[in-house]
């Protein structure tokens, strides 16, 4: 057994320097290789998680600014509807006053016409009246003066 943990011993100091050599390659790795690396993947990852972030905010900005922008289309829209009924009920108001203007003037005018009607109807009842008094007379006469 005495052989054996000898040997055992020449076995662990012959494997001293490989284990120091391999402590050292893991520092130096650690130090030089993985340190680096973690820290570029935590900067990438920092980046990509920050750009989709700010992916995320535009997208919300322009989702904000699509309904801003159909909100005021639509007051736009509205308002537009609005003064096209304004203006309608405008040209009905005016077509409405032209009418009965017009139909004022007409009955006016037909009134008028009556009235000059009745003057010219009396007028001609007046004539007529003389004139057949006189034409009796001048019949009465014919007629007489025939006979005799």
């Amino acid at each position: 057994m005495d052989q054996t943990l000898h040997a055992l011993g020449g076995i662990l100091l012959k494997s001293i320097p490989t284990v120091v050599l391999l402590l050292f390659l893991y520092f130096y790795l650690k130090s030089m290789l993985f340190g680096p690396l973690t820290r570029v993947l935590k900067q990438r990852d920092e980046l990509t998680s920050g750009t989709r972030d700010a992916a995320e905010k535009s997208l919300k900005d322009a989702e904000r600014k699509v309904s801003e922008y159909e909100a005021k289309m639509r007051e736009a829209r509205s308002e537009v509807y609005r003064e096209q009924e304004e203006t309608r009920k405008r040209w009905l108001a005016d077509q409405t006053s032209q009418v009965d203007g017009a139909r004022e003037r007409t009955a006016q005018t037909v009134r008028q016409a009556k009235e000059e009607m009745t003057v010219e109807v009396t007028a001609a009842r007046e004539t007529l009246a003389e004139s057949s008094a006189a034409l009796a007379d001048q019949i009465a006469t014919a007629v007489l003066s025939r006979k005799a």
